[in-house]
């Protein structure tokens, strides 16, 4: 049984601030002080540690400037709360600065040895490692039609990272009928015991077939091939009964304050 409290320490430690040896072309990865900036993403992105150490018009200077840098680039930013981040005022602080809270997410860990079994998938839906621009592309179709929204940029996205890191980012797609009907991808992160589950969207009609389980279950296959321990998932209200049932344990949750030009 996973130790929630040992794992949250161990989340902190190792997932956070992480910067790849070799990041994909054209993301600059920055330390800026107490935190990690990225740049060249689809969204600039600031990841903090639990605590800057800053407090009052100091914190307030730091948010300030992440978002004036972002401001002079014309691109919005994400600064990624965690439930156990301190100061306890830090969002007031980003929301006084201009940025926006999006959907909160539940920070799930599972071990791979527990996850990795073979997938089970309904009759007629295949799973498939895909790393060419064309599946990327699928994908990321099959993500605005899931989210009515525009998801272009995922392939060159995906493609980029798939590129810097073949070996570390794995992407997979079901297919039914010659069409993609869920994707997620594994980011494992050399240098820590962890990889990240990502993606997962699956469209309605395939929805409660154990199609997302599946791909946990084969992403788990290949953490497990890599030597990776533990997976981590930022879950939605969606998918995180799914991996509860999965035996994944809840540590924090997670919460993106946007601030848009």
């Amino acid at each position: 049984m996973i130790d929630a409290a040992h794992m949250l320490s161990a989340y902190d430690q190792q997932m956070r601030g992480w910067i790849p040896a070799a990041p994909p072309r054209g993301f600059d990865y920055q330390q800026v002080g107490p935190l990690v900036r990225i740049v060249g993403q689809q969204r600039g992105f600031i990841d903090p540690p639990v605590d800057t150490g800053l407090r009052g018009r100091d914190l307030d200077e730091l948010i300030a400037q992440q978002r004036d840098f972002f401001a002079a680039r014309g691109e919005a930013v994400e600064w990624k709360v965690r439930a156990h981040d301190q100061p306890i005022d830090l969002p007031q602080r980003l929301l006084a600065a201009g940025f926006i809270p999006e959907d909160t997410e539940t920070v799930v860990i599972g071990a791979s040895e527990q996850m990795a079994t073979d997938p089970v998938l309904p009759s007629g839906v295949t799973l498939r490692e895909v790393a060419e621009r064309v599946d990327f592309e699928r994908i990321a179709a099959m993500e605005s039609q899931v989210w009515n929204a525009d998801w272009s940029w995922l392939a060159e996205d995906l493609l980029t990272r798939v590129t810097a890191a073949p070996e570390d980012v794995r992407v997979l797609v079901a297919e039914a009928e010659g069409q993609v009907v869920s994707a997620a991808w594994l980011v494992v992160k050399p240098g820590t015991g962890f990889a990240g589950l990502w993606g997962g969207s699956t469209v309605s009609q395939w929805r409660g077939r154990g199609i997302y389980r599946a791909l946990v279950a084969r992403r788990a296959q290949l953490a497990l091939q890599r030597g990776v321990r533990y997976l981590q998932v930022d879950a939605s209200d969606d998918s995180k009964p799914i991996l509860v049932r999965l035996g994944f344990v809840e540590v924090t949750a997670t919460t993106p304050y946007v601030w848009n030009p």
